[in-house]
């Protein structure tokens, strides 16, 4: 991996934590996804508007497909992680959810895109891993109520983290669709996929804009923000390294949930929090 490629990735991956620090505080109804969507597509037209006259970009029905299937698998991934947060932790969804991702990315992208990381990139991804595992191993906290719940909608989003990961490889590096259109268009596709959800939930959706108005803005500024960073990495850089390096973002984020939620358990955390970094540090040199 390139140093260009992990300023990218570790920039992101402080954006990422902070939107979903954001996310959780709002914890909010589920139009609060269809709110963050319409946001962020309106705050990113005129970025995008501008890039396409300036490169004379030409958008096809290929490239309105990819953006298509990439709103698709992100409306699930925002609804399930929305839920998530409302029900569980921001120290055990965030870090479950981020940790499922990379490993299944991993996985289909040496199996199904061929791709041949080295030995010692391997191993960072492990103690990536090897580290979630570890944050989210507590028998008692399992027990406590709602937690299961919680497990079980960070398990699916992980899913759905793996499915637009390599969709949205194959969008920026096959059919080169600019990392910022490509986010730009999945946005505006959220946006269109979910507007029943404010048809349907009238109340709910002034609710959400009256009572978590500055999460729902900042949200859909740096969530995108930070994905077209991931996406700009993902151009020059295979999706095996950039998977599980971008998790960086669980370190962030469970200190963010420690210090600034009061979620304990530091010490494991910090068992976990060094096993990924020697992770990262190993993809970095691999």
């Amino acid at each position: 991996m390139t140093l260009g490629a992990l300023i990218l990735i570790l920039a992101a991956a402080f954006i990422h934590a902070s939107w979903n620090l954001l996310n959780k505080r709002a914890s909010g109804h589920v139009t609060f996804t269809w709110l963050v969507a319409f946001l962020s597509a309106i705050f990113y037209t005129p970025v995008a508007v501008g890039v396409i006259f300036v490169t004379r970009l030409e958008i096809g029905v290929v490239e309105l497909g990819l953006m298509a299937g990439s709103a698709a698998l992100h409306s699930a991934y925002f609804i399930l992680l929305n839920q998530g947060y409302r029900v569980g932790d921001l120290s055990l969804v965030y870090p479950l959810a981020r940790g499922t991702g990379p490993l299944l990315s991993t996985l289909a992208a040496i199996l199904l895109l061929g791709e041949r990381p080295s030995a010692l990139a391997l191993i960072g991804a492990l103690l990536i891993i090897g580290g979630v595992v570890v944050i989210t191993s507590n028998p008692k906290s399992l027990r406590q109520s709602g937690v299961k719940t919680a497990v079980l909608y960070a398990a699916v989003t992980g899913l759905f983290i793996a499915a637009y990961t390599l969709w949205d490889k194959q969008a920026v590096g096959r059919f080169a669709v600019p990392p910022l259109i490509l986010d730009w268009g999945a946005n505006l596709g959220r946006a269109i996929l979910l507007t029943s959800l404010p048809l349907r939930y009238p109340q709910e959706t002034r609710a959400e804009w009256r009572e978590h108005r500055f999460e729902a803005i900042g949200v859909a500024v740096l969530a995108p923000l930070s994905y077209i960073l991931v996406l700009t990495a993902m151009q020059f850089t295979p999706v095996s390294y950039v998977a599980p390096a971008r998790e960086i973002s669980i370190l962030i984020g469970t200190a963010m949930g420690t210090r600034l939620l009061a979620e304990g358990d530091g010490t494991r955390r910090l068992v976990a929090a060094a096993a990924m970094v020697l992770g990262v540090a190993a993809l970095a040199v691999g």
